[in-house]
């Protein structure tokens, strides 16, 4: 497994929409090994693909020391290809979140309470998830990233300008 490079905001490969996997083989698996590994390295609980440069509909998820729910042994870490929220609670929560893509800032987001997914595993079996507190949280934030959307889009246009300024400072400053 090898730690990939996250890739920051404003790069405009975070605001692409990611493309469909036809199959969840070896290379597949591959892209998800060590999207979790550098999930992991970076101290995440969710990254998605195009966080790495990869432009696939691949998400990874450890919440396993976050989530208020016991979960059945095994559970995490969570490997998503296609990730497709069906449904979602018309109930929503406002909680700070954080983004490894976005470093150094903590957004308020207003999320639905629980959503219901599909999604292939690693195996390629097709699966179905209802979720709520923070894994529909984490599921919300890294199917946005899949679709373009960054914690960034929640701020007014002001705050966003601020923010990408701020980041755009930080990415010269760290080459």
């Amino acid at each position: 497994m090898a730690v990939l490079e996250i890739i920051t905001a404003p790069d405009p490969i975070l605001k692409k929409k990611a493309q469909s996997v036809e199959l969840v083989d070896d290379n597949i698996r591959e892209i998800m090994d060590n999207m979790l590994e550098t999930m992991y390295h970076d101290k995440g609980v969710g990254l998605a693909a195009n966080q790495v440069g990869i432009s696939k509909r691949i998400i990874v998820m450890d919440l396993q020391d976050e989530d208020e729910v016991e979960r059945p042994e095994g559970f995490y870490p969570l490997f998503m290809a296609n990730p497709t929220i069906t449904d979602c609670s018309k109930e929503m929560i406002e909680a700070t979140e954080a983004c490894l893509s976005v470093p150094d800032q903590k957004i308020v987001v207003s999320r639905h309470v629980s959503v219901k997914i599909k999604y292939l595993d690693y195996n390629n079996e097709s699966k179905e998830l209802e979720s709520d507190g923070w894994l529909a949280r984490a599921i919300q934030h890294e199917t946005d990233h899949l679709e373009g959307k960054l914690l960034l889009d929640y701020l007014s246009p002001l705050k966003k300008n601020v923010a990408i300024r701020k980041l755009t400072k930080l990415k010269k400053f760290s080459a």
